[in-house]
């Protein structure tokens, strides 16, 4: 987890734009350096690092000896780096798992290099020799990027986009900030004065078609057949595959655990792993919450099972509302069940930061887009509805959950490790038949729920639990943290606002007093940039005003809560 920044072809001296870099000094608290390109005076790189792999080399950009032309700026990790580099017979020089895309650039093209990626990334690779940049991100978006290029080819990219908002440029247009869309490569040719132009943009790998780097796996051909034995063992074999592999770090390893049945397999299957790998530390988890809130009582009940030495932070509703102005300012969103979330997951993450070790963190981020488990696919029409908004939510990942995980954790120099939004297991799981995947007997992931059934990995009230929100589950059933956040927002806008909020806001009115209050927040530090959020996140199929799942009609809570 770094934070990456690069101009080409500035209008104003590098010296004075440099500063705008440093508002993503959050994302690497270890080293920064700040880089001028050579033969090209109006372009550099600023790059704030995370040691995580490589201690000796891991800076950047990274060059080395064998291309003297190459420039990579990147954000993100590797899996399969010792694989491709003894697959290809690739000579490396340093440790660090972000050479390798250099290697398969030279040999492959950067479509190809990209495709070849086992892992998470954000990358801007300079070819001087050729006079081409290149960009690529990810095929779910879970490492950010941004970019805004004006009319006269200045191009600017970070990792956020408040490293973005400030930087000058001559144009009278403004330079439009956006999001690098997920799974794409982009090619600018480079003029001599610095300036770029976009000569190639496509999209490198889709969530639904298996990756290339399967060819190239630990794990060989799976067994096929969609018989129910056959998939269950096919489930587990990719998911505990997927968090082996991202076991990858020098440095200590931890995992949020909510209760909740994903953030519980993976810390069930993290501490396992750590075990056999001889990890020469315990695996660290940490719940967030009120001392009576269901998550709490969960977690509490995993980490006794699973062994992990566990961490409880307890927060109350005043604390909640202190910190939203700056998970605001961090997740440059301001749409509702994002920022409700985001609350606890910030808070735990300055827990980890200020009290222990743990730097790389897991997370059941995904799962819910992935196995249908939002509460809301109860009332899917058809299993081929319900199929088509699995992969529609995976694909907008990088607009909600996934950005949520990332700032909240980054805004305190934390990496991020999300194994079920592995390229191969989420192919495989979307490759199979859509009835297998709808909610079963009244219980949503019921398919997910099942192969992990008999394995004792976790406590079997936890592995049939409902879903419960994040956002809901961090403050008793009595009373929900949105309630709580609701009551107090009510007296900081007035009913004149409300009546005027089309105007004022045309591009996503908010239909709600704690709408409104976020969206007057997200104005107040990202004034005129409402069109990054393109719409809220909300339930479908069914009549819904709020995105809390307390909300629905249909919402049960645990009897035992």
């Amino acid at each position: 987890m770094c934070g990456i920044w690069a101009l080409f072809g500035s209008d104003e001296c590098l010296s004075v734009q440099c500063t705008c870099a440093m508002k993503i000094a959050h994302r690497g608290p270890d080293a920064f350096r700040f880089e001028n390109v050579n033969g090209f005076t109006n372009c550099c790189f600023g790059f704030h690092r995370l040691a995580i792999v490589d201690q000796l080399y891991g800076m950047q950009p990274l060059r080395v000896k064998k291309f003297p032309y190459l420039w990579l700026c990147y954000n993100g990790e590797i899996y399969n780096h010792c694989r491709l580099e003894q697959q290809f017979d690739f000579d490396c020089q340093t440790k660090m798992d972000g050479e390798i895309l250099l290697h398969l650039y030279d040999r492959f093209g950067i479509k190809k290099m990209a495709s070849l990626l086992d892992g998470v990334f954000a990358f801007i690779l300079l070819d001087t020799a050729n006079r081409r940049v290149h960009l690529g991100r990810d095929t779910y978006g879970i490492r950010p990027l941004f970019k805004f290029i004006t009319d006269n080819g200045f191009l600017a990219v970070c990792s956020e986009a408040k490293g973005l908002v400030d930087i000058t440029h001559s144009m009278a247009t403004a330079a439009n900030i956006v999001p690098f869309l997920p799974g794409h490569i982009e090619v600018f040719d480079l003029k001599l004065n610095g300036k770029v132009e976009s000569i190639q943009f496509e999209q490198f790998h889709c969530c639904t078609q298996e990756p290339a780097h399967a060819a190239y796996d630990s794990v060989e051909k799976l067994p096929t057949g969609v018989d129910k034995e056959t998939v269950k063992s096919n489930i587990r074999r990719l998911f505990e595959n997927a968090v082996r592999k991202r076991l990858m770090a020098h440095r200590r390893i931890g995992c949020l655990l909510s209760g909740g049945l994903d953030s519980s397999l993976v810390s069930a299957i993290l501490v396992k792993q750590a075990q056999a790998e001889k990890l020469p530390y315990p695996i660290q988890t940490f719940s967030i919450g009120s001392d009576d809130s269901p998550d709490i009582l969960a977690a509490r009940k995993v980490a006794a099972h699973i062994g992990s030495e566990h961490h409880e932070v307890n927060f109350t509703a005043e604390e909640g509302i202190q910190a939203v102005e700056e998970v605001i300012f961090h997740l440059e969103t301001y749409d509702i069940t994002t920022i409700r979330a985001s609350v606890g997951m910030y808070l735990v993450s300055k827990y980890i930061r200020s009290k222990t070790d743990s730097v790389v963190i897991f997370s059941g981020e995904g799962a819910d887009e992935l196995t249908q488990g939002y509460i809301y696919f109860h009332k899917a029409p058809s299993p081929r509805a319900a199929a088509e908004d699995s992969v529609r939510l995976l694909k907008e990942l990088y607009l909600f959950d996934v950005l949520r995980a990332d700032r909240t954790t980054a805004a305190h120099g934390l990496e991020l490790r999300v194994p079920f939004l592995d390229h191969r297991f989420t192919a495989y799981y979307l490759s199979l038949p859509e009835e297998m995947r709808t909610p079963k007997d009244g219980v949503e992931k019921h398919l997910l729920r099942d192969s992990f059934k008999g394995l004792n990995l976790i406590p079997d009230e936890i592995l049939w639990r409902r879903k419960e929100a994040f956002s809901d589950g961090v403050m008793s059933v009595k009373k929900s943290w949105y309630t709580c956040l609701q009551e107090h927002l009510e007296s900081m806008v007035n009913d004149d606002q409300m009546e005027k909020a089309h105007k004022t806001f045309p591009h996503n009115p908010p239909t709600s007093k704690e709408a409104y209050y976020f969206r007057q927040v997200f104005e107040r530090h990202y004034p005129g940039r409402g069109q990054w959020l393109p719409h809220y996140w909300m339930p479908r199929w069914i009549d819904a005003c709020d995105p809390s799942a307390r909300t629905l009609s249909i919402y049960q809570p645990d009897k035992d809560q």
